[in-house]
């Protein structure tokens, strides 16, 4: 049925394509570089305040000494003197680097402590630092001051290399005005052995203006002239082993391909989530197994001729298990079809509760069918779920065309009770004990669980992706999500007793489809096969028996006993003969039923988003 859990199979679509299109994502950035995040650039672009990016300064000149001591701890203590020739700006600022790129996949923080600036006198410099991004940035005042002397530590900087340790540092990440000329000297426990330099534009290549070890070769010395604002001077010095204490503080860089990334690890840990839905699955199996157990011992029971004898009386259709067309078709697929709508309305007719009218047909117009209510047999009361439906038809009248059903104008209350009925119909499930729930209660739980595993899933990826590089382990989470919101449609299992009765209506199918069905007394030829037709409509077989009705009356009853009880559940126009028009009357009406319960649902939920909007 079109509209029966329309919703929950367009969840479960929209979830497999979210999972595809994860799955297919992480592949792809898996094997890709990682990209850096802003601000954990090797140069950042943004200038500190007060600098003018391109252009000379008309002010004084300025100059600054950096002294640089390395300790064997790899702590950096640092003396900058900062010279003004001429009136000094009213604050001059200068920016430390906290975060470098460090390899593919992971950034190198520094720590930036003790800062504090005094004049040659000793006196405090007021100072004001803030984070931007990278970059650490210190304001001095230094309004009418010709020098200030800016003390900090850094951590961090040191690195083990081959045969020594490294000191990597950006001694100067940019500035707030020109400075004419910076001269960097490196002090540590052992001589250097190594020396290199880059400076300029963030991304320049460019080796700095000078750089030595002094004239005793026991420092490293660096120069750089000229150096814009948005310059920088990066220096490296590589030191004997042992000469300083190498303590990185390295962090993993996010990324797509790092946040999704496939190693021994995460993929042991996605493996381990998958499990679950497996598990699951075995479990699934092993409880709908109960109805192929019992269709290898049981369908048998099902076989035999559908008659009861009756003392003193004509032999009657009997059912295997009493089961009726529309709780056979509920219990096959575990959910109420269209065709067990039609399949029940049928069965009324040829048990006496309704009789079908085909209208007479004139040009132009469509063939149309009316429903009139009867008494029906006593002996075979109406189920709950078929007086439901026999209210859903007539309402409180006795006759209604298809026509009619067809209309919300005319019959607008007959889709709610239409869903009446099929709710009926799940609760008969549970009562005659086929079902421990409701089959609809069972996917609507299990749907329920599998959306909110799957948006946990994309929640927890989404934070494994944001702060580590396990996201690819949280996909797991949105794939077993996704399995069971699939699978929440295979989850109704019947019970013993259910899969009992199941086996015994496989079997009565077997028995329909045989050639012994149709080995019936020639004066009971046209009730028992008038009986069969709705089954047939459940087990897809309706224009074969149709056919064999119809031949069946053309045989079997004469002339006047057609207006008798001979086939008193359908009747047709002046010129309507049962015997050659029967089989393609009844296979147009249930079409036409099915339509006319289709449209009707349609409408109502085309109604219920236009009122929404």
């Amino acid at each position: 049925m079109w509209w029966v859990d329309s919703w929950r199979r367009a969840v479960a679509g929209a979830t497999a394509l979210l999972v595809l299109c994860s799955l297919v994502t992480a592949a792809l950035l898996g094997g890709a570089g990682g990209t850096p995040r802003a601000g954990a650039a090797a140069a950042p672009t943004t200038t500190v305040p007060g600098s003018a990016p391109g252009a000379a300064d008309q002010g004084p000149v300025i100059t600054n000494d950096i002294q640089l001591e390395l300790d064997g701890d790899g702590v950096l203590t640092a003396q900058e003197t900062l010279a003004f020739d001429g009136e000094a700006p009213e604050t001059f600022s200068r920016a430390l680097t906290t975060v470098m790129l460090y390899d593919e996949v992971h950034d190198r923080r520094f720590e930036i402590d003790r800062v504090r600036a005094v004049d040659p006198d000793g006196g405090t410099v007021p100072v004001e630092t803030e984070q931007e991004g990278s970059s650490f940035l210190v304001h001095m005042d230094t309004a009418g001051r010709d020098e200030v002397q800016l003390d900090y530590t850094v951590t961090g900087a040191v690195t083990e290399v081959t045969g020594g340790v490294q000191l990597e540092w950006r001694a100067v990440s940019a500035y707030s005005h020109t400075v004419e000329s910076t001269d960097v000297t490196v002090r540590a426990p052992l001589p250097p052995e190594a020396l290199s330099c880059l400076a300029g534009e963030p991304r320049s290549a460019m080796y700095c203006t000078a750089s030595d070890m002094g004239m005793d070769a026991s420092v490293a010395h660096f120069l750089q002239t000229d150096m814009a604002p948005t310059d920088r001077l990066d220096i490296v010095a590589t030191y004997p082993e042992g000469t300083a204490e190498a303590a990185p503080d390295l962090e993993r860089r996010w990324s797509l391909a790092s946040a999704f990334a496939i190693d021994p690890t995460t993929a042991t840990l996605f493996g381990l989530l998958l499990l679950v839905p497996v598990a699951g699955l075995v479990a699934l199996v092993r409880i709908r197994g109960r109805d192929e157990r019992a269709l290898r011992k049981e369908s048998a029971a099902g076989a035999d001729d559908p008659v009861q004898d009756r003392p003193g009386a004509l032999p009657r259709f009997h059912a295997p298990d009493d089961v009726h067309p529309g709780q056979i078709g509920t219990l096959i697929d575990e959910r109420v079809d269209i065709a067990d709508l039609t399949a029940t309305v049928l069965d009324l007719a040829v048990r006496g509760h309704l009789r079908i009218e085909e209208l007479p047909q004139h040009r132009f117009t469509f063939v149309d069918w009316r429903l009139v209510r009867e008494d029906g047999d006593t002996e075979e009361p109406l189920l709950p779920s078929e007086e439901l439906l026999m209210e859903a038809l007539f309402g409180e009248g006795g006759t209604v065309t298809l026509s009619e059903l067809a209309s919300a104008r005319r019959a607008p209350r007959f889709p709610e009770r239409i869903d009446r009925v099929r709710d009926q119909l799940y609760r008969d499930m549970v009562r005659l004990g086929w079902f421990a729930r409701s089959p609809d209660q069972e996917r609507g739980l299990w749907t329920t669980v599998g959306m909110a595993v799957t948006a946990g899933g994309v929640l927890v990826t989404g934070v494994l992706a944001a702060f580590t590089g396990f996201a690819f382990t949280g996909l797991a989470v949105v794939i077993v999500g996704a399995a069971v919101t699939a699978g929440a449609q295979y989850m109704p299992a019947k019970t013993r007793l259910g899969s009992s009765v199941y086996a015994h209506t496989m079997g009565f199918r077997d028995y329909l489809f045989s050639e012994r069905a149709t080995r019936v007394p020639a004066d009971r030829r046209v009730t028992f096969f008038s009986r069969y037709l709705p089954y047939a409509v459940i087990f897809d077989d309706v224009e074969r028996w149709a056919a064999l009705l119809a031949q069946a009356v053309s045989t079997d009853l004469a002339r006047d006993e057609l207006d008798g009880d001979g086939l008193h559940w359908y009747t047709g126009p002046e010129g309507w003969r049962p015997e050659d028009d029967l089989a393609d009357s009844v296979s147009t009406f249930l079409v036409t039923l099915t339509g006319a319960i289709t449209s009707t649902r349609r409408l109502r939920t085309l109604n219920s988003f236009t009122a929404d909007s």
